[in-house]
């Protein structure tokens, strides 16, 4: 045995041995990152078959029926007692090691307007929190409703989608969305495209809170949020943050924080746009408080959009923006009357009458067109019923 391991020869091979077996093991956890198994398309009936989507990441899956505390796999995999109380485990794949710490969705997930309902997920020291913990650059989910949720997480945590690369549309949540930061009714936080998609959630956590999401970095758009938000900073009835792109949307929700609270954004900054946007629901909070924006800053814009909600705060409130930072904000309108706000860091206060007659808007280069009741006119972006209604968006039924 000693002139075995005093051999400089013999020492050689069993060297190279163990390099290349641990070559091999590096290799093999790098070739899970990159080569995973080609993905089969699923037909998602029950809750093992929704499952089994997190072996499928590229795969093109459709639900097929609805899926409740009454279908197959519910207490096993989705519900209360399931995974030790934690709930449902998020679709996501971590990776220890690597160039990327996660791999999400990255395949089709048509949800053909069927529900997802009654989803548990207890997972307060986690993140990429939701149904789907992520969604990849790749990937495409649409027409899925999940509804009657309870989800808690850490960071990144939405109702539908933890964090979203890809894309999301014609989807919808309701239920308690509860989190720390990066917190939506319908998504944590947004680097993609979101549209036509809504929530009626009751959310909660300390920064980056919004109804239908968190942070944007990117596009949310003909969507809108009911419901209740309530949050410490950057607490938006729409989004927490924004420094993307938000158009045609709106919020009815009643919004609570302490500082950078707003009725449809919590802050927008970094260049961010808001466009073609309303609130009608109420807000209160302490500091930066606004109907529309909370904090608008660092070439953070806002056009052709109004509120009418009520505002209630401590300093820095206005009746559509609470303060401003080298933001800008111009056509844009809030009601002096229901707001309870006389002064805002942006924007034209008007009355409840002006702010129901066309002119209002037409006169300041909206695409606006008066209609009958009970009618819309989607060649516009905005419809009023005039000296009727104050102006909705024309994708609104």
């Amino acid at each position: 045995m000693k002139r075995i391991f005093s051999s400089k020869r013999n020492r050689l091979p069993a060297k190279v041995g163990v390099f290349l077996t641990t070559g091999a093991l590096i290799a093999g956890v790098v070739g899970c990152v990159y080569n995973p198994p080609p993905s089969q398309n699923l037909e998602i009936r029950t809750w093992y078959d929704l499952d089994a989507v997190r072996d499928n990441l590229a795969g093109e899956h459709t639900l097929i029926n609805d899926l409740d505390s009454t279908t197959a796999g519910y207490e096993e995999l989705a519900g209360p007692t399931a995974n030790g109380g934690n709930g449902w485990q998020p679709i996501v794949i971590f990776h220890p090691y690597g160039p990327t710490a996660y791999t999400g969705f990255m395949g089709t997930f048509n949800g053909q307007g069927y529900e997802i309902r009654d989803l548990f997920i207890n997972r307060p020291d986690e993140g990429y929190v939701g149904l789907l913990g992520a969604v990849g650059s790749g990937g495409v989910t649409r027409g899925i409703g999940v509804v009657n949720v309870s989800v808690i997480g850490d960071y990144d945590v939405g109702g539908l989608v933890g964090k979203n690369d890809g894309t999301v549309s014609n989807s919808y949540s309701s239920g308690n969305i509860i989190g720390r930061s990066r917190v939506g009714g319908l998504f944590g936080s947004n680097t993609g495209s979101v549209s036509n998609s809504y929530s009626t959630s009751i959310v909660g956590g300390e920064w980056d809170i919004g109804g239908l999401g968190g942070d944007s970095e990117a596009i949310v758009r003909d969507s809108h949020s009911i419901g209740s938000v309530t949050g410490n900073s950057h607490v938006g009835g729409l989004m927490g943050e924004n420094s993307g792109t938000v158009s045609n949307s709106c919020s009815d929700a009643d919004v609570t924080g302490s500082e950078h609270v707003g009725g449809l954004m919590g802050e927008n900054w970094l260049g961010g746009t808001l466009s073609d946007c309303y609130f009608t629901g109420s807000v209160t909070g302490n500091d930066s408080v606004g109907g529309l924006v909370g904090l608008n800053a660092e070439e953070g814009s806002v056009s052709n959009s109004y509120s009418t909600g009520s505002v209630a705060g401590t300093s820095r409130v206005g009746g559509l923006v609470g303060s401003t930072d080298y933001g800008v904000v111009s056509s844009s309108f809030w009601d002096t009357e229901t707001s309870g706000q006389s002064d805002s860091a942006g924007g034209t206060g008007k009355s409840t009458a002006e702010m129901k007659s066309i002119a209002t808007f037409s006169g300041a280069g909206w695409n606006i067109v008066a209609v009958a009741l009970n009618q819309t006119d989607p060649a516009y972006i905005w419809n009023i019923v005039n000296n009727v209604t104050y102006p909705f968006l024309s994708w609104q039924p």
